[in-house]
């Protein structure tokens, strides 16, 4: 069992690697994550470093990207930006990814009453309008990026929830579910070790594509003013600020969403190659 496991993902890992599209965009994001994590150190601008006199200056040698009404490095700022707009995407994510899995899964495999009243649940928090959520959150207990965090998964979770809950209903009609229970193995064992990991394919898939829907919120959000706040920067509150003047200071728009769009893009292509991946019908394709 466990050699054709191992194979089973070989393969996957294989279909993974000759998929150029996604082959690039992972190493792009890989890229991404290691500049993130180094700006500090990298940086060609200190983060609070500004020139007044400067201003607003087009790209140039000592700026490649130009400089912001303020003086300050926009290369210097992205850089910064981008720390923020991943750990959103990434932490938001994995909120989303232990609260849809645990809800999903307990859901599906309990079925009766317990099923629906979790369900029912799950439809309410649909029907709450994100953006009220979001200010209510904010008015109630401050404007900071732990709330934004946990605002912004609190409300993507409920969408793996449901994915899970359709996996573990199939899965708990199987034969060797079906023989756990007949051994005497309890719902936690059941759930813990057999459930979770073989729903994990689709989880992995679906939570690739929550990481751009969640930067995009996070961008949305950043861009209304209820988001990120100075002198915190993203790559949402760049775009915005870029926006406000972009007939006279074009690269303060065009750059910060040129590479917003292509993170996007790469996670959504890194989402779909997943997919194809782990799909068995395309094994043999």
């Amino acid at each position: 069992m466990d050699n054709q496991e191992s194979s089973l993902l070989k393969d996957a890992l294989i279909r993974l690697t000759t998929n150029k599209l996604s082959l690039f965009s992972l190493i792009y994001i890989v890229s991404l994550v290691v500049m993130a994590l180094i700006t500090p150190f990298v940086a060609p601008f200190d983060y609070a470093y500004q020139d007044l006199s400067l201003g607003a200056s087009a790209p140039s040698v000592d700026h490649l990207l130009g400089t912001d009404t303020l003086g300050r490095d926009l290369l210097t700022r992205m850089m910064y930006g981008s720390r923020i707009s991943l750990m959103v995407g990434f932490l938001a994510t994995s909120v989303a990814l232990i609260i849809g899995v645990i809800w999903g899964t307990v859901a599906g495999f309990s079925g009766g009453k317990t099923d629906a009243i979790m369900m029912r649940i799950v439809d309410v928090l649909y029907g709450i309008p994100f953006i009220i959520f979001v200010i209510l959150l904010m008015v109630i207990f401050g404007r900071n990026l732990v709330l934004l965090f946990m605002a912004i998964g609190a409300v993507e979770w409920l969408t793996m929830a449901r994915i899970v809950r359709s996996q573990v209903m199939s899965l708990s009609k199987q034969e060797f579910i079906l023989a756990a229970e007949a051994m005497g193995v309890s719902k936690p064992s059941i759930i813990y070790k057999h459930l979770i990991p073989n729903t994990i394919g689709p989880v992995i898939v679906y939570a690739t594509l929550t990481v751009p829907q969640i930067m995009l919120l996070e961008a949305f959000l950043s861009f209304l003013g209820l988001g990120v706040q100075a002198p915190l920067s993203s790559w949402g509150l760049l775009i915005r600020d870029g926006a406000v003047s972009m007939e006279e200071y074009w690269w303060l728009l065009i750059f910060p969403s040129l590479a917003f769009s292509l993170t996007l893009f790469s996670l959504n292509f890194i989402g779909d190659g997943l997919r194809d991946a782990l799909d068995p019908r395309t094994a043999d394709s």
